[in-house]
């Protein structure tokens, strides 16, 4: 494996583990509260749609020509990127409050007790609520995986490495039996954010006609550079005792 295909793979694990983590809380909490069946019918069938829109959205960038797959995927990854890591800056600075998955998860709990329930087996809150939440936290992974396959030719690489992370996500919370609420999440969004952007930048430049001296090495040195701006801004935003 290139060190452009470890990249990649690691780029996608990473992202779709952030993900993954907050998607589990939200159906852990509620089946335990209310529907286990109905939760994971849901899930179901937010799977179902994610693997849609990887595989159709797959075919459209690829017919793309070269460079402009590369100038759209760039400008896609930059986005994502510094989203990401606009937030763990602030987060890291003390500016933005840390995520709590062990709140996030007594929130989404006591939501699902208190909202109305059927008479039938059939539980509508359970699956909706499951549905909704694997649903919107995996269309940006989704995309991230599209773009990184679609640009590099790896489709197949980067559905494994997400797949590798949500199955590595579920049986950790499923072995605790609670929320990953340990998890190195900011951390973790801090690294996925100055890859998505690198990669973004290096992509980016390179549908532009930009030939990078030393080819796919830039891509640390751009990363190197990235991160040092971003834990500069850190120090600059964190307030003065």
């Amino acid at each position: 494996m290139s060190g452009a295909e470890l990249g990649l793979a690691v780029s996608v694990f990473l992202a779709c583990a952030v993900e993954a983590v907050e998607a589990l809380t939200i159906v852990m909490a509620v089946g335990n509260a209310r529907s286990w069946p109905s939760a994971l019918a849901g899930v179901g069938v937010a799977a179902g749609a994610l693997v849609a829109i990887v595989a159709g959205l797959g075919a459209a960038l690829t017919s793309l020509p070269l460079d402009d797959l590369r100038v759209l995927i760039g400008a896609l990854l930059l986005l994502f990127g510094l989203q990401w890591l606009r937030k763990a800056i602030l987060r890291s600075a003390g500016l933005k409050a840390l995520h709590d998955e062990a709140r996030a998860y007594e929130y989404e709990r006591a939501a699902a007790e208190a909202a109305a329930r059927a008479a039938a087996d059939w539980d509508t809150y359970s699956f909706a609520v499951a549905l909704k939440g694997v649903l919107l936290e995996g269309l940006e992974v989704a995309l991230i995986v599209v773009t990184f396959g679609a640009n590099q030719h790896h489709t197949g690489l980067a559905t494994l490495a997400a797949a590798l992370a949500i199955l590595a996500v579920i049986a950790g919370g499923f072995a605790v039996r609670a929320p990953l609420a340990r998890v190195p999440e900011n951390t973790m969004k801090f690294a996925v954010g100055v890859m998505l952007s690198s990669y973004g930048i290096f992509w980016g430049a390179e549908g532009l006609g930009l030939s990078w001296p030393g080819g796919d090495a830039m891509l640390l040195a751009i990363a190197a550079l990235l991160l040092g701006a971003s834990l500069l801004a850190v120090r600059s935003l964190r307030p003065r005792p």
